[in-house]
């Protein structure tokens, strides 16, 4: 499955982009996410969350969308 993964804020900065598409076989987020951090190994020292079509998941979540986004903390007021 081709899946586009959008990063954001501080995020960009570990992966120098912002968006990419990656072949990818696996069944769960935290499976796609072991592959995101074996390529940026600063990742998995940064607290984010998980968006798959535009809706937050857990890292326990399966694959069902090729739209992934990894959002850090939003500061809010």
């Amino acid at each position: 499955m081709q899946i586009t993964i959008k990063y954001f804020g501080q995020l960009t900065e570990i992966t120098h982009i912002e968006e990419e598409s990656i072949a990818f076989s696996g069944t769960y987020i935290k499976e796609l996410l072991e592959t995101l951090y074996r390529k940026y190994n600063t990742l998995k020292t940064k607290d984010f969350q998980v968006a798959q079509n535009q809706e937050l998941v857990s890292f326990e979540t399966k694959l069902t969308g090729a739209d992934i986004a990894l959002l850090p903390p939003f500061a809010g007021g």
